[in-house]
């Protein structure tokens, strides 16, 4: 198979993976997914990266009838961080099937919670094997419409003891269901669950490649609490690069991030599988002629890519398996040259990066962005060099005497023009900074109106800032996210904070309808901010901010005024797995 349009996958599960950007199955997806469709069960040896994840999900939920509210996938993972990542991965590739439900049910959450979303009615169950038998064991967890269990990383499982647990669940399925068990390793006792449980399987086995990258050095960055982008234009700006190519997960991020990318005044394109062969072309052909250095592409549209100037790759989504990665870095170090490899890791992404390390035998580094006085010595060393090289090649006579007549004429020092040539020069990039906003939550008593242009005071004058109680003028505006979306209010908290660089604590009343939402924000927003967060996404739905007139005062710092949710008892908005996608980037939960 080389695309997933070519197994028999439902058309909304299609239409979902092609808008994440999925456009070629892994080995692992490409062998299990037609099996998995037919109802044949599956033993499959896979390392983790390899895929497997929509290697079962995939099939699962293009089996899944809707209108049966009960759980009929049942997933087993031995931790509940991979609970929550796999639930997360069922939500987005269901994200087409309207009124789709899928629950992460591990020990460490709360009891009720579970209790409520299994009483409203869930399609699928993630969850950690002693959760789940609490479950079975109360009678709050109903199997009888069981199609599908999946044991995922048994060996793990074994390893921490579950295997017991994992064979009473079993023992508690429905006679007539599939069984789909993946592993790393095959150890005698995983060997003889397949042999006990699984019916006539088919037996996968992808052999882990491994790979050395000796040219490439690799390192990592912890994607916590700054932006990516602005941590990537810290990056850009300290390193010294030629070409680069910046890898994301999905077409409609490629564009969207080089148009940021020359807004911050970079020379960037995108090439992702929507462009024509002929436009892929010249965008490389402009890459290896220095007209642009920097594209930003998904894995697809850049297999093949061999331009010796590329110094730098940067995976600012972290790629969905380790073959992927393999194959990303090695579009840098080529022709005998050393290249550089940094890798945006979420903290619920260290799997992967583990994973990475195996495959490759390499360790990665983290690294620390670089500070803001690095960039500032950065750009006047540029700024320096830039006048030697126009002292050294250029011909100045005409605009000495220029210079010269202008001093004279209105009678003022020549470094006062310097200065002032130099201010023009570099407004774009300026050689002394401003003191950045913090991005993090902060006490609403240290609030303060404003969108990043003031510097933070010191904290002895703040004190003497608190607001008694004060109000100030909101606006309503409308937005294009609702229930239908699956969007919370944290969602649009943290979209809005983030992008407009503004405190929580003036994000006022946000009322979430079916198909929109309204939020009340201070009066006054400037338009290039507004602008900007019409394009800002919450759950891959553009905002689409757009004023409804003056809203109710607000206190800033003050309990929350959001009403409770009314209208139907869920529409999805209130799962625990529902995070913001990450794709929004720097994304924060209220």
């Amino acid at each position: 198979m080389t695309t997933f349009t070519e197994l028999a996958l439902s058309k909304p599960v299609l239409s979902a993976i092609t808008r994440i950007g999925y456009e070629q199955p892994s080995p692992i997806q490409a062998a299990a997914i037609p099996h998995l469709l037919e109802g044949r069960d599956i033993l499959g040896t896979a390392q983790t990266g390899t895929g497997k994840t929509a290697a079962f999900a995939l099939p699962a939920l293009s089996n899944i009838d809707l209108k049966v509210e009960a759980p009929q996938v049942l997933v087993l993972a031995p931790t509940r961080e991979l609970a929550i990542q796999v639930a997360e991965a069922f939500q987005n590739y269901a994200s087409d099937m309207r009124g789709f439900h899928v629950l992460p049910i591990y020990g460490g959450s709360s009891m009720s919670g579970q209790l409520r979303q299994l009483q409203r009615g869930v399609h699928v169950v993630v969850g950690t094997p002693g959760r789940v038998m609490d479950h079975l064991r109360r009678g709050t967890l109903k199997l009888d419409k069981l199609k599908t269990v999946v044991l995922d990383e048994a060996d793990e499982m074994l390893r921490m003891g579950f295997i017991d647990d994992v064979t009473w669940i079993l023992d508690h399925t429905p006679a007539e269901r599939q069984v789909a068990l993946f592993s790393a390793t095959m150890p005698a006792v995983i060997r003889k669950v397949a042999n006990t449980y699984l019916n006539n399987p088919e037996e996968i086995k992808i052999e882990a490649k491994t790979a050395t990258v000796s040219s490439v050095t690799q390192r990592y960055w912890k994607a916590v609490g700054t932006n990516k982008l602005d941590a990537m234009t810290r990056i850009l700006e300290a390193e010294d690069f030629d070409g680069v190519i910046v890898f994301v997960r999905t077409k409609t991020l490629t564009v969207e991030l080089a148009e940021k990318l020359e807004a911050r005044g970079h020379r960037a394109s995108a090439i992702n599988g929507d462009m024509s062969q002929q436009l892929r072309e010249r965008t490389i052909e402009h890459l290896k002629k220095s007209k642009i250095d920097i594209v930003v592409a998904t894995d697809v549209a850049a297999r093949g890519i061999d331009v010796a100037r590329v110094s730098h790759v940067i995976n600012y989504d972290i790629p969905y398996d380790t073959e992927a990665y393999v194959h990303r870095i090695g579009r840098t170090g080529r022709a005998g040259r050393t290249g550089s490899a940094i890798l945006f890791v979420a903290p619920r992404e260290r799997n992967m990066l583990r994973s990475i390390e195996k495959a490759t035998r390499q360790t990665i580094t983290p690294m620390e962005l670089p500070s803001r006085e690095q960039v500032q010595t950065r750009r006047i060393d540029q700024f320096k060099a830039s006048i030697d090289k126009a002292l050294e090649q250029s011909d100045l006579s005409i605009y000495s005497d220029l210079i010269e007549a202008f001093v004279k004429e209105r009678e003022i020092a020549p470094e006062q023009v310097a200065a002032a040539l130099a201010f023009m020069a570099q407004q774009d990039r300026p050689l002394v900074m401003e003191e950045p906003r913090k991005p993090e939550r902060r006490d609403s008593r240290d609030a303060t109106p404003g969108f990043g242009d003031e510097e933070r005071r010191p904290r002895r004058e703040r004190k003497e800032e608190t607001f008694s109680g004060e109000s100030i003028a909101m606006e309503r505006f409308r937005i294009e996210v609702g229930h239908d979306h699956q969007v919370k209010p944290g969602d649009i908290v943290g979209a809005i904070a983030n992008e407009a660089d503004l405190s929580s604590a003036y994000i006022g009343r946000i009322n979430l309808l079916d198909d929109h939402s309204t939020v009340d924000l201070p009066a006054g927003m400037p338009a290039e901010m507004l602008q900007l967060l019409k394009k800002v996404r919450v759950r891959n739905q553009p905002l689409n901010i757009q004023s409804q007139g003056a809203a109710d005062d607000f206190v800033p710092g003050a309990k929350s005024p959001r009403p409770k949710r009314k209208g139907p008892p869920n529409r999805g908005g209130d799962r625990p797995n529902n995070r913001r996608d990450s794709r929004n980037d720097g994304g924060r939960r209220r």
